[in-house]
């Protein structure tokens, strides 16, 4: 007995030595980077019409972390994200060839726009990865990136570096990986099919499902709906002030998700303009989306409706939250 004794405590011994020097190396290399990748060798033709879908689709991402108080992409203080992550600062995305992506090819930016991955190897993984964006859209976005838009104009402003965490560097090396680049184009869905349309948006465009789910460690990038708590609301966030909040249950539980507090139009007001139905508006983090259309918010409404309902009292949840800051 005393052998076996002994003989665990060597194994659980070497178990924490191990944990250790693992914890040790993540403190002194930091967040994880990969090799530099073999990148898509393509150049996107930049029509008006992928500029303004760009547009649309950079109001919804790009433009809430990036923009700086002068409506350009020089990066910015990423408030909402707790503490416990660091002091996170988004990156300049101008056509700046220094401090910016000017200098990077269509096709890295594709790359990037998937995995997460920049072209030197370097691994940004706060940035939301696009695996499932189609890749007519994706292009709209890279032709916006490269248009004469006045946010995505070349300067040199930049934010500060970020400080990262030890957590933030350790899940980095464990449960935040980078994803992998589509062997196949993705095609767009079709839009006459409400429900695969409001997935494709609220999923693939959007990524309303990352803040709206229960764990930000706990998602699928491939298969959102296999996410923790997928729609159930309950991602804790900072919101004006900095204040702790927790988002939205978006299923249609009856007592509390939308299930019988929103009609479809109520819903696309709030989605597109921050208004509730009782004429009081949305909290930060959230942020009106008026470049999606009516129909688009809608199909959002119709495919929510389909999947499937979580009890989840955010509402009460965010008012004890505020009871125990007071």
């Amino acid at each position: 007995m005393k052998k076996i004794v002994k003989l665990v405590g060597i194994v659980l011994g070497c178990v924490v030595l191990l944990v250790l020097v693992f914890c040790a190396y993540v403190a002194v290399v930091g967040v994880a980077s990969y090799d530099p990748p073999v990148t898509p060798k393509l150049t996107v033709e930049r029509t008006p019409a992928r500029v303004a879908r760009g547009e649309a689709i950079a109001q919804v991402q790009c433009m809430s972390c990036h923009a700086n108080d002068e409506n350009r992409l020089t990066g910015k203080y990423l408030g909402e994200i707790p503490a416990a992550f660091g002091k996170i600062y988004s990156k300049n995305i101008t056509q700046d060839t220094e401090k910016g992506i000017g200098n990077w090819t269509d096709g890295e930016l594709m790359y990037f726009l998937r995995t997460s991955v920049k072209p030197d190897g370097t691994f940004s993984g706060i940035m939301p990865r696009y695996s499932l964006m189609a890749e007519e859209d994706l292009k709209s976005v890279v032709a916006w990136l490269r248009s004469d838009r006045f946010p995505v104009q070349p300067t040199k402003q930049e934010a500060p570096e970020a400080e990262y965490s030890f957590l933030s560097k350790l899940l980095s090396h464990t449960i935040i990986k980078a994803g992998d680049y589509p062997q196949q184009p993705i095609p767009m869905p079709d839009s006459t099919d409400q429900v695969a349309l409001g997935r494709y948006i609220a999923d693939g465009v959007a990524d309303c499902y990352s803040c709206h789910s229960s764990d930000f460690l706990d998602q699928d990038k491939l298969h959102p709906e296999r996410s923790k708590g997928y729609y159930g609301g309950g991602n804790k966030l900072n919101g004006e002030g900095g204040k702790p909040i927790f988002t939205a249950n978006l299923t249609f539980d009856e007592e509390t998700g939308i299930g019988k507090k929103y009609t479809k139009e109520q819903f696309i007001r709030a989605v597109k303009l921050g208004v509730r139905p009782d004429g009081s508006t949305l909290r930060l983090p959230m942020e009106p989306r008026p470049s999606l259309s009516d129909y688009e918010v809608g199909a959002i409404y119709e495919y929510l409706k389909t999947i499937p309902k979580l009890k989840n009292d955010i509402a009460g949840k965010n008012a004890e939250l505020q009871l125990a800051k007071k």
